[in-house]
């Protein structure tokens, strides 16, 4: 599809009554380009009889979150804001008065540049997760290990690693849909060539954000990869007597504490103090082609969020159940991927380490559909039946591996 690219020369005077204007650079490294705030309306751009929508740009100040940019979308029936500075991250979606997230005891949107990802023995990751969705990778990922005498820390780099281009685009025809670019570089002397462009689409009018991620490794060397899309939720859909759907084909919990938990592995608690965080491994069924969709709904089943993904892309899905107090980060993780959450020597033993060649490619989609009635819920109910087809999940009460 042709689209006008506009200069920033120009995008600063006249972007606002350019009704060919479609594409809009707001962060460039090569160019060395940075639009700390930005603003832009379907009314701008001229496009009659379009559905309303705003999409914003501001940098934040203020603490650790002092130079960190937030890309917000506003349309009819959703809204969605994402970080340019924290991997192109998903920090919200709002619908119909609720919101998709959750609230973490870290309150700000943390620059990188205050993150230590190597601290407490390589759990300083936790020091800026409060996303929606987070991208957990490409490198590595899963929790700190040690590999050939090196430390791997929590989750790998792409979550703390701001954006080198981003670019927002808008399609030229109805029904306009909206999309964020941003280019992830994990490059390092030695070790990694890895860049993702990341993609997140909206379409004005529906309660749907796609996601297009495609890794490349520009090395002339084979290189790994995993990625764990870990997206998090919580109130009010997450709530005691709240349910996790799935068509499951096979759940293990992670370790020997999850053990306990497995009989209730599609429940949640209130909060609970003293709740320790509960992991499970699961593997789920998919159609013909290798679609699946798990979902989220609260206890009356008339609002949740659902995850559609590609099992050719991210065969296995980790359910992370942290249903602890308010205060300390009730919330709970649907979490696609190429592996679980075991360190990357043990997932390397388990043979779900991933290799691209040189110049390889490998995408990943998915979509994140809010849920604002028991009508929505159901029809996600209805694909998950058709999925699973009558055939139930395999409990197995040993865990795969141990860290």
């Amino acid at each position: 599809m042709k689209k006008t690219l506009i200069s920033l020369s120009v995008l600063g005077l006249a972007f606002a009554h350019n009704a060919f204007a479609k594409d809009f650079v707001l962060t460039s490294a090569e160019n060395n380009i940075e639009v700390s705030n930005w603003h832009i309306t379907a009314a701008d751009l001229g496009l009659s009889g379009a559905t309303d929508f705003t999409v914003t740009k501001k940098t934040l100040h203020g603490g650790k979150q002092e130079g960190s940019t937030l890309i917000t979308i506003e349309t009819k029936n959703l809204e969605v804001s994402l970080i340019p500075t924290r991997g192109m991250d998903i920090y919200e979606m709002k619908s119909h008065g609720i919101r998709y997230g959750w609230k973490s005891p870290v309150n700000e949107i943390i620059n990188p540049a205050y993150m230590n990802l190597q601290m407490r023995n390589g759990l300083g990751w936790l020091d800026g997760f409060n996303e929606m969705m987070v991208r957990c990778g490409y490198e590595w990922t899963g929790h700190p290990g040690q590999e050939n005498g090196q430390l791997l820390s929590l989750h790998g780099r792409a979550g703390n690693t701001p954006a080198s281009t981003v670019i927002v685009s808008v399609d030229e025809t109805a029904p306009y849909t909206i999309h964020v670019k941003g280019l992830i570089k994990e490059n390092t002397f030695k070790f990694s060539a890895l860049e993702t462009w990341t993609e997140l689409s909206v379409t004005p009018g529906e309660k749907t954000v796609k996601i297009h991620d495609e890794l490349t490794n520009n090395s002339d060397y084979d290189r790994n990869y995993q990625i764990i899309y870990h997206s998090n939720f919580s109130q009010p859909i997450l709530e005691e007597g709240a349910k996790f759907v799935a068509p499951v084909k096979q759940i293990s919990p992670f370790n020997e504490y999850a053990k306990k938990g497995l009989k209730d592995w599609q429940s949640y608690l209130a909060p609970t103090k003293g709740f320790d965080e509960m992991v499970f491994n699961v593997i789920p069924f998919a159609d013909k082609d290798g679609k699946t969709v798990v979902m989220l709904h609260n206890q009356a089943g008339d609002s949740g969020v659902a995850i559609h993904f590609n099992t050719t892309q991210l065969p296995v899905l980790s359910l992370w159940k942290n249903t602890d107090t308010l205060k300390q980060g009730y919330v709970t993780g649907l979490e696609p991927g190429t592996s679980f959450a075991y360190p990357r020597q043990i997932e390397r033993k388990q043979g779900r380490v991933k290799t691209l060649a040189p110049n390889g490619k490998q995408s990943f989609d998915l979509e994140y559909s809010v849920l604002t009635n028991a009508a929505d819920v159901s029809s996600v109910q209805n694909e998950i039946d058709a999925i699973a087809d009558g055939r139930k999940p395999t409990l197995t009460f040993t865990p795969m591996a141990k860290e």
